[in-house]
């Protein structure tokens, strides 16, 4: 029987994990510098530990993926609203969330697009998630897979953003579960993040 408590390569990674997000998080002022450098050095451990699935149609991937993309953003956006109705204090930690994480400038942008996205989805999907497969079932491997990935979340210092990364990476865990498609789930992220934070941003 494998022991599901001594994988020492996912170990490893997800140890790298919170080592680069807690120096990411440390000084808002060079944030996406470090966190654009932090993603490519996941990118590439990610890339040497495991193959990248890629078993949907190229039309697949893209409809689906954006359909996913746009419907995680409907979900966040409709919660924020159910806030506002219930009057729960979350509007100012959306704001301080925008102001201190929320790119502002073009190269920024085609990080989020070109290596943020696609970098969490190649370790948190493509890696950390696949690995847990192998020592627990599907919605085991879903789950605890989003905890991780919420986890690391934690020195920004919000527990919105960690309670965003747990919901966002449960929907990616199981829709990279049902279609095996890496490319398919980076169009997903990408597509939530270009909702959220261009074209009709929460704040």
């Amino acid at each position: 029987m494998k022991n599901r408590f001594f994988d020492l390569r996912l170990i490893t990674g997800y140890v790298l994990a919170h080592a680069l997000m807690f120096f990411t998080f440390y000084d808002r002022a060079i944030f996406w510098y470090i966190f654009t450098g932090s993603l490519l050095i996941l990118i590439t451990f990610a890339m040497f530990q495991e193959e990248v699935e890629d078993e949907a149609s190229f039309f697949s991937y893209i409809f689906i993926g954006a359909l996913s993309g746009i419907f995680l953003y409907s979900l966040f956006w409709l919660g924020v609203q159910v806030f506002d109705l219930l009057n729960l204090a979350f509007d100012t930690s959306i704001k301080k969330l925008y102001r201190w994480f929320a790119p502002s400038v073009f190269w920024q942008y085609l990080a989020l697009i070109l290596v943020a996205a696609p970098g969490e989805e190649l370790f948190w999907r493509g890696f950390v998630q696949k690995r847990l497969l192998r020592y627990f079932g599907p919605f085991a491997s879903i789950t605890i897979g989003a905890l991780l990935y919420a986890s690391v979340h934690i020195y920004s210092g919000t527990y919105i953003l960690m309670l965003a990364a747990f919901l966002s990476g449960l929907i990616w865990g199981a829709l990279y579960l049902w279609k095996k498609s890496m490319p398919l789930v980076i169009v997903s992220h990408i597509v939530f993040d270009i909702m959220i934070f261009i074209i009709l941003p929460l704040k």
